[in-house]
C-alpha cells in the first residue's frame, strides 16, 4: 500500500482567503484597497475561494459580483455578521436585517455558510469598555436562544449555515465560554468557526476543541498569534484593534499555533472543510498583503492543503 502523500494528506481542506487579509475591515475605508485589487491578487496569490468580508466593500449585485469573481477563477465561501444576541429579543429585528442582506447576497453566490461574530464588550480603537465583559446567566440563555433562532431562520429561508466564530475581547472567547456555548446550542442549528488565530490569543487550545467538539466544527479560519507581542498585549489590557495594530497576528508559519497539527486534526473528522486564511492586518500599507499571501498560499500547500 502507497504511503499518503503530503499532497493529498488534506483532501477535505478547502483553502481560501478573506478581504480581512488585505486590511480590509470597512465597507468603505481610504486606507483599504480597493476591492477590484483584492480580487485580483487574491486569484493571483492562488486562492480559489473568498469570503465575502464587510458587506459592501465588494459589489452587492449578485450578477456583477458573480461576473467578477468568477472571471478570476474564484468562488465564494461564506458572509460574515456581527450580532449582539445576548442582549435579547430587542435587538432581533436590527439583527435580522444585517443578516438578511448577507445572507441573500452570500447564497445569490454560491455560498453555504455565513460567519456570525458577537460583539464586542470594550471598543476595538478607543479601548472603551461598553458593557461588562463577563454574561450574566439571563444573557447567556438570550446569546444561545437567539443564536439557535438564528441559525434556524438563516437555515430556512437562504439554506446556509451558520457558523459561529469565537473572537477577541467578545463574550465568545476562552475554552471556558467557547465550550459553555456549544454546550448550551443546539448541533443542529449552531456549528463553530474554529479561528486559530483568534483561539490562540485567547489561551485556547485548538486541536484538543477540534478533538473534543470535533462534530461542531463547521468552518475553520486560519490564523497565528506572535506569542511575544500577546504577553505584552495580555499584560497591558491592549483591546483588539490596536493589538492587530502592534502586530500580534502574524504570518504563518512564524506563530502560533502550529497549523500542521490543527489541519490533522481537521482532516481526521472526516468531513470537507473550508480553512480560509485571516491575517489581521488594519490599518496596513497597499503592497504589504499580497507578497504575504502568496507565501502563506506557498506554506500550506507544503502542509497537504
Amino acid at each position: 500500500m502507497t504511503p499518503t502523500s503530503p499532497q493529498s494528506s488534506l483532501s477535505r481542506i478547502r483553502i481560501g482567503s478573506a478581504p480581512d487579509s488585505w486590511g480590509v475591515w470597512f465597507p468603505d475605508d481610504p486606507r483599504q484597497v480597493p476591492w477590484e485589487r483584492f480580487l485580483d491578487e487574491v486569484a493571483r496569490a492562488g486562492y480559489a475561494w473568498i469570503e465575502l468580508g464587510p458587506y459592501g466593500y465588494l459589489p452587492t449585485d449578485p450578477a456583477r459580483l458573480t461576473e467578477e469573481t468568477a472571471r478570476r477563477g474564484l468562488r465564494v465561501s461564506a458572509g460574515t455578521v456581527f450580532t449582539g444576541l445576548h442582549h435579547g429579543p430587542a435587538v432581533w429585528e436590527r439583527t435580522w436585517a444585517h443578516v438578511a442582506d448577507n445572507a441573500a447576497l452570500a447564497r445569490a453566490t454560491g455560498a453555504e455558510h455565513l460567519v456570525v461574530i458577537p460583539s464586542f464588550w470594550r471598543d476595538d480603537k478607543t479601548g472603551e469598555v461598553l458593557e461588562d465583559r463577563a454574561l450574566t446567566a439571563g444573557q447567556w440563555r438570550d446569546l444561545t436562544s437567539l443564536t439557535e433562532r438564528l441559525g434556524r431562520e438563516v437555515r430556512d429561508r437562504y439554506g446556509l449555515r451558520i457558523v459561529v466564530h469565537p473572537h477577541a475581547d467578545t463574550h465568545i472567547d476562552t475554552e471556558e465560554n467557547v465550550a459553555r456555548f456549544l454546550d448550551a446550542t443546539d448541533p443542529e442549528l449552531v456549528a463553530l468557526c474554529l479561528d486559530t488565530g483568534h483561539y490562540a490569543y485567547c489561551g485556547g487550545d485548538n486541536v484538543k476543541l477540534i478533538e473534543t467538539y470535533g462534530e461542531r466544527i463547521g468552518y475553520l479560519h486560519l490564523k497565528q498569534v506572535d506569542p511575544e507581542i500577546l504577553a505584552g498585549v495580555v499584560a497591558d489590557e491592549v483591546p483588539f484593534g490596536p493589538a492587530v495594530a502592534r502586530g500580534v497576528m502574524c504570518e504563518p508559519p512564524a506563530g502560533a499555533p502550529a497549523l500542521e497539527p490543527v489541519l490533522a486534526a481537521a482532516q481526521a473528522l472526516g468531513v470537507e472543510l473550508f480553512a480560509i486564511v485571516e491575517q489581521d492586518m488594519y490599518p496596513c500599507p497597499p503592497d504589504k498583503p499580497f507578497p504575504i499571501a502568496e507565501r502563506t498560499r506557498r506554506f500550506l500547500r507544503s502542509c497537504g492543503a
